[in-house]
């Protein structure tokens, strides 16, 4: 079976919650979108964006450093999330379902990232004389 980043969990939820968040921010007024529009689509789409440039690294200290930096992303998206719902952006109910996911989502990556550490040492014991 080959392992591809579409076919990666943890990429397909970071891409469909990103677009989720670009849904709601494109039908914006433009000072909204100006000011915390763009900021929060750039960090829900920095998510995705990191998972799959570690994906496509060959060491695995530089795949978990992107891994980390998607960590940062889901919660600057969940900080820009927390400034709509305390502005009156967007309704308290959809934003925290919103924050939700992406907890879902953190949750997620990180076991993620302890199943690729879990591989990494395993493969390492194994090539180790």
């Amino acid at each position: 079976m080959e392992y591809t980043l579409e076919k990666l969990e943890i990429y397909n939820l970071a891409e469909d919650f990103s677009d989720k968040i670009w849904k709601i921010v494109i039908n914006w007024k433009i000072f909204e979108k100006d000011t915390i529009g763009k900021q929060m689509v750039r960090a829900a789409d920095s998510i995705s964006a990191n998972i799959a440039e570690g994906y496509g690294r060959y060491f695995y200290k530089e795949s978990k450093q992107f891994y980390f930096y998607s960590r940062g992303s889901i919660q600057e998206t969940k900080a820009w999330l927390s400034k709509c719902k305390r502005r009156g952006i967007i309704p308290v109910g959809e934003c925290d379902t919103l924050i939700s996911s992406a907890e879902k989502i953190l949750a997620k990556l990180n076991a993620f990232i302890k199943f690729v550490a879990k591989s990494q040492k395993i493969k390492t014991k194994s090539v180790t004389p």
